[in-house]
């Protein structure tokens, strides 16, 4: 017998991350288009900090990559870009914890900020960029939605006794 606690709601994970991708690609309006939260972001620091036993690296290059296929961008953009997000929220997950909901939204917005920032270098190196001050906003309404989030995954991974 092993002393290891057994783990459970690996399914729950896994309908999140789902949820996320819906929420990504639901229809809205163009012109709220441009504040859309990174729904499939906030979701893997969410669980890289609550779980990180259970989503690491890995998961957020196999959430990327899915996320390239879907978007019919280059091919390993999105894994990269997440995979470094969740290698930063795996590192750090003990010390934001820590911090009160205000400070983790900043440090939120920084992550978001950081993977929007490797998604334009590398569709600049590519010849995609794009210049436009609207693209940063995601960021802003990421970290604005991030208390919410964070209250509601918390919720549901303590009801589901997801561990």
């Amino acid at each position: 017998m092993s002393n290891r606690p057994v783990s459970h709601g690996g399914i729950i994970i896994l309908v999140s991350f789902g949820v996320a991708f819906v929420l990504t690609m639901l229809p809205i309006p163009e012109t709220f288009e441009i504040y859309r939260p990174e729904w499939i972001t906030l979701v893997l620091i969410y669980w890289c900090m609550a779980l990180p036993h259970r989503a690491g690296i890995f998961t957020g290059w196999m959430i990327g990559f899915l996320l390239d296929i879907h978007m019919g961008s280059l091919l390993g953009l999105h894994a990269l870009t997440l995979s470094v997000v969740a290698y930063l929220s795996y590192k750090l997950h003990a010390r934001i914890r820590l911090y009160p909901l205000a400070q983790q939204s900043l440090i939120v917005l920084l992550l978001v900020t950081l993977s929007q920032m490797l998604v334009l270098w590398l569709n600049g190196v590519t010849g995609e960029a794009s210049g436009n001050w609207s693209y940063w906003y995601p960021s802003l309404t990421s970290m604005l939605v991030w208390p919410w989030l964070f209250y509601l995954m918390r919720a549901i991974r303590r009801l589901y006794g997801v561990n």
